[in-house]
């Protein structure tokens, strides 16, 4: 059980570093008044991340 307890853990800690590495992402599109290109349901969709 130790084994998928040190996978569990690495595994939050790997969710915790791209939702920060995204936001962080975010933060710089917004002051540079760029566009986030994202793919949904088929499409891809850019917004401008002041918009957002």
């Amino acid at each position: 059980m130790e084994k998928k307890t040190e996978t569990s853990e690495l595994l939050d800690k790997i969710i915790k570093g791209v939702d920060l590495a995204f936001k962080k992402m975010w933060e710089e599109a917004k002051k540079e008044n760029r566009e986030m290109v994202f793919y949904e349901n088929g499409k891809i969709v850019k917004v401008k991340a002041r918009d957002a």
